[in-house]
């Protein structure tokens, strides 16, 4: 279990961009659940779709990105401040199934599939109450800064 203040030890990410919560499991080399609380206070609720919030799409990749960067920092044993850096490259199969609105707790799950010469690939979803937010497969590379 990791709570915010650790979280912040394998992120970079700061408000507005910080996008985990909690950490809950966490099997070093295998796979992460963690888990956003979406609130109404969140900043870009008042641009997107301010009449009918809806999270935005791309943010949802990225905390699903950021759950895996946690996952890939643990299981390499090192954090940014030991200058290196997780960047998202990319995704495959990426597919939406349903919104994410205000007072949602968005669970977030990733699994290592490979890696090879600093290049992660995970399989990735989202989901609330159960249900399928979405998925993919995500490319992260780890770089030094």
């Amino acid at each position: 279990m990791m709570d915010v203040k650790e979280i912040r030890e394998y992120l970079p990410h700061r408000y507005p961009f910080l996008l985990v919560d909690r950490v809950v499991e966490l099997t070093v080399g295998e796979s992460i659940v963690a888990y956003k609380n979406v609130t109404i206070n969140e900043p870009f609720f008042n641009g997107h779709f301010p009449d009918h919030p809806v999270m935005p799409g791309v943010l949802i990749v990225e905390a699903m990105a950021q759950a895996a960067g946690i996952l890939g920092f643990k299981t390499m044993g090192k954090t940014p401040q030991d200058g290196s850096i997780y960047y998202f490259v990319g995704s495959d199969k990426l597919r939406f199934k349903r919104p994410v609105v205000p007072g949602d707790q968005l669970r977030l799950e990733a699994t290592i599939v490979s890696e090879k010469r600093g290049i992660w690939k995970f399989d990735v979803k989202s989901t609330v109450d159960g249900d399928l937010v979405s998925s993919a497969q995500i490319l992260c590379a780890d770089r030094k800064i």
